[in-house]
């Protein structure tokens, strides 16, 4: 047995199958290397508390040609892998989750995979491959939204220039008299002048 498999079995409490468990923690490590395993208190909706063994991290996704990262908590109850995984998505303070069909408002991840895990026919890499696969698809987070950054940013201006490249952001050009065509960049830098 590796020292990494070792070490997760001495973490997990002793009403698990901890030979098993510890088998499919070491795996999904192999695969998805931003997890790391943790025992600590989970507490149910109705507020009872019991140590658990999670899995705490992120996994990558590609969304629109873009890689991500998306944080997410699996937690393993005693009856694990008899039971499915309780799996959220934990964004980070400037995130917020996108409720949608595998994600609820809190973050539950609700995937028809865990609703109807089956032991011996479901397990943890799937489990996060497929939800590599679905947050591909239809990421469950998203950056929060900012102020606008039109008015802090352009502070340092004048208020004639504020108003003015405010009005024009959203044009590439604006004719100035007999003197041309000024675009949005040379009237910032007009304003910095000043």
């Amino acid at each position: 047995m590796t020292s990494c498999k070792s070490a997760i079995k001495k973490m997990l409490p002793k009403t698990y199958l901890r030979k098993h468990v510890s088998h499919e923690i070491h795996v999904a490590l192999i695969h998805f290397k931003d997890l790391v395993p943790m025992v600590d208190k989970y507490i149910y909706n109705d507020g009872t508390t019991k140590v658990l063994m999670s899995l705490t991290g992120t996994i990558p996704i590609i969304f629109k040609d873009m890689s991500y990262n998306i944080p997410i908590c699996v937690w393993f109850e005693e009856s694990y892998p008899q039971s499915a995984p309780i799996c959220y998505v934990r964004p980070m303070r400037d995130m917020m989750i996108l409720r949608g069909n595998y994600v609820s408002g809190n973050g539950d991840i609700l995937l028809p995979y865990l609703q109807e895990w089956k032991q011996g026919k479901c397990d943890l890499v799937s489990l996060l491959q497929l939800m590599v696969a679905m947050f591909g698809d239809v990421p469950p987070i998203c950056m929060q939204p900012h102020p606008q950054p039109a008015q802090a940013s352009y502070s340092i201006f004048p208020t004639w220039c504020r108003s003015t490249i405010w009005f024009l952001a959203s044009f590439d050009t604006l004719w100035f008299g007999h003197s041309g065509v000024w675009s949005v960049t040379e009237i910032v830098d007009r304003c910095l002048l000043y």
